[in-house]
């Protein structure tokens, strides 16, 4: 019998559901929006598992009502979202496209309608093809294209907005878009990419300065992080995992939180890049953590360009997304960020969080999905005892809401509380659904 149980938080805890644009939206050449990098990306041969495509996605600008629906049944208090780019600028940069702001009014006029605060994401990946054809966030110039961008969402929507995130997960743009080109815009830079971690640190700054001068309240951003696990007890397999630590958790954090870079980068960042750090930090209202898996790390082998080798992370189920279930390892995360960040650290959210299963509908229609519902209440239950030793967090969203295209996974990965039947778009709420609403109602 899977553990059902959970842990009770405090009240006032904020309580959601995340998605993305690109991930849920589809629609991509309608409503005025431009092309994306991401577009791009899926259009080019062997890029997408089976040559799938986000077209038409969860079709979520058409569907959005039924999906604000589900989340009124939910009992949610907020929806992080996020708004494309390429919807308002479709070229990244010029006078707003009424269209993409008129799409985005109706659906947050009725999320918030629902009796649910909506939590912005300016960017979630999706560049506007025409600023990444200028240099992308290789050129130091897309950070000011960006702030212009957040000056104009700031300005339409600070209003009715809970919370704002400015990018999400830039490590992720960085490493797999740049660095290894798993991800668009698909280039292989290896630690030449890190320029691009700086210039969207850069961007996170100063869409903080444009979104408060536009009177937005809440601001904070979303970074993924990890534990790093040396694979043995050893000096260089505690350097490799110091060096990993420092390029996907403090490359981020560090600026955003100290106005400082770990020495380890210095020598792939751009010249004058302390320059910035001032507009880097500052000063935030929450901080958001992305967790989803410790990472496994050893010494480099033999040619290895690097200075660490990945290592799996063993003795633990996986998700079907190729993640080791470890729900002590946020625990660990939390509570070595309060340790080393102390004073400096704002509130946390747990801005998202979740797990992909092969969750299909059983013959009586409904999707019985336990080893989700098991992996929330443990990680809810590790949450707890970060807070209890702690830890001041005070909202837990989960990712997602729906299921979604998995970027170059496709559409195999289904990370929702609700299934969507990408044939007929029909929308069915998974057992985990369900646990999760007498969670947050407190039924």
């Amino acid at each position: 019998m899977l553990s059902v149980d959970h842990p009770t938080f405090p009240p006032g805890f904020l309580w959601g559901v995340s998605t993305s644009a690109f991930q849920i939206e589809g629609a991509t050449a309608e409503g005025g929006r431009g092309p994306s990098i991401w577009d791009t990306f899926t259009a080019a041969e062997g890029k997408i598992a089976r040559g799938e495509d986000a077209k038409v996605a969860a079709d979520h600008y058409h569907r959005y009502s039924d999906d604000i629906a589900l989340m009124a049944e939910l009992g949610v208090g907020a929806y992080r979202m996020s708004i494309a780019w390429p919807r308002i600028q479709p070229d990244g940069t010029g006078k707003p496209n009424a269209e993409g702001l008129a799409f985005y009014d109706k659906l947050i006029d009725e999320v918030c309608a629902a009796g649910i605060a909506p939590a912005i994401t300016l960017y979630h990946w999706d560049t506007p093809q025409a600023i990444e054809d200028a240099g992308g966030w290789l050129s130091r110039d897309t950070a000011f294209r960006f702030a212009e961008y957040a000056t104009i969402v700031g300005e339409h929507f600070a209003d009715r907005a809970k919370l704002w995130i400015p990018l999400n997960e830039p490590m992720v743009m960085s490493i797999y878009g740049y660095g290894i080109g798993e991800y668009a815009p698909g280039q292989f830079l290896l630690l030449d990419a890190l320029p691009t971690a700086h210039h969207q640190n850069l961007a996170h700054g100063l869409a903080v300065q444009a979104l408060r001068a536009a009177g937005a309240t809440g601001i904070g951003t979303a970074n993924n992080h990890s534990p790093i696990w040396p694979d043995h007890d050893t000096p260089a397999d505690r350097a490799a995992a110091d060096w990993l630590d420092a390029l996907i958790n403090r490359t981020f954090a560090d600026p955003m939180l100290l106005g400082s870079y770990p020495e380890q980068v210095h020598p792939h960042l751009p010249d004058n890049f302390a320059d910035d750090l001032a507009t880097i930090a500052q000063p935030l209202d929450f901080y958001g953590v992305n967790y989803y898996e410790p990472q496994g790390v050893t010494a480099p082998g033999e040619g290895n360009p690097l200075p660490f080798e990945l290592r799996p992370i063993e003795g633990y189920p996986m998700t079907t997304n190729d993640s080791p279930i470890v729900p002590h390892a946020l625990r660990e995360l939390l509570v070595s960020f309060h340790e080393r960040y102390r004073e400096h650290l704002p509130p946390i959210q747990i801005t998202e969080n979740g797990c992909s299963f092969a969750d299909e509908p059983a013959a009586d229609g409904s999707v019985p999905d336990p080893e989700r519902i098991d992996f929330l209440a443990s990680h809810l239950r590790a949450l707890r005892e970060a807070m209890d030793a702690g830890v001041d967090v005070r909202g837990y969203f989960v990712w997602s809401l729906l299921d979604n295209f998995e970027w170059s996974k496709g559409y195999a990965p289904r990370f929702g509380l609700v299934h969507v039947d990408y044939e007929t778009q029909r929308r069915t709420p998974k057992d985990s659904f369900a646990w999760y609403r007498k969670l947050v109602r407190h039924e």
